[in-house]
């Protein structure tokens, strides 16, 4: 909308998740972690909270411990909730989205100023374009995708892009999660063009096969997947 000087306003919401666990630390307490990101009424994707984001911050969390001091890139990051919890979690993170959508761009930098983190990189990155800031990343540890498989047109263009990172860093993995929306999409044939493996990782396994998760009410009835895709070995194992 535009306000009395004809200047474009956009409405912002913040949107709280809290990453609780079970286990009790020494000093007899919950362990949790409570996240904010703010969300714009926009109608471009990367402006607000997806499911599949919050599924893969659950799996962050469980694996905070692991985390710590690991260099984590997020792409098509939006609001940037895994990227948050990451660097809440003592990664050094860098977020990304494309050049073409500069207020997703610009909600990066939002969702790391509402939680304190001063320390996180953004930049551009369009998927299937290896630019020079692509080839000058520092080595990887992490990458991570919540739902950038959702337009089948894209699907080569993300696989180019990780199996670029990954052929960079052979050591990485590619943290994805995806809603299923329908049956004839894909990425098997894909993953084998580009030499990449992929193993499933079941969402009970990390808590996250609940309709409510993080003290919210997503991801709701939607059904998504969560999957770890590395290069695939030269046995082809």
């Amino acid at each position: 909308m535009m306000d009395d000087k004809g200047t474009e306003t956009l409405f912002v919401a913040r949107r709280v998740f809290t990453f609780e666990e079970n286990k009790k630390n020494t000093e007899n307490a919950e362990e949790s972690l409570i996240v904010s990101i703010p969300e714009v009424l926009d109608p471009q994707y990367g402006m607000y909270v997806w499911p599949c984001a919050v599924v893969l911050a659950q799996y962050l969390w469980t694996q905070r411990e692991k985390l710590r001091d690991k260099t984590v890139l997020e792409l098509g990051a939006g609001v940037s909730l895994p990227g948050v919890v990451a660097a809440k979690c003592g990664a050094k993170v860098i977020l990304s989205d494309s050049a073409k959508t500069p207020r997703c761009l610009e909600n990066c930098r939002h969702s790391c100023e509402a939680n304190g983190l001063h320390d996180v990189s953004v930049m551009d990155l369009t998927w299937g374009e290896i630019s020079p800031d692509v080839i000058r990343l520092p080595k990887l540890d992490i990458i991570l995708g919540s739902d950038v498989f959702y337009d089948p047109q894209d699907f080569e263009d993300v696989l180019v892009t990780v199996a670029f990172l990954l052929r960079k860093n052979p050591k990485a993995q590619f943290w994805t999660t995806y809603q299923e929306r329908s049956a004839d999409w894909s990425i098997e044939v894909l993953l084998h063009r580009w030499k990449l493996s992929c193993v499933e990782i079941q969402l009970d396994t990390f808590n996250a096969n609940k309709g409510e998760l993080a003290g919210s009410t997503l991801p709701g009835c939607h059904i998504i997947q969560m999957m770890i895709i590395t290069l695939k070995s030269e046995d082809g194992l």
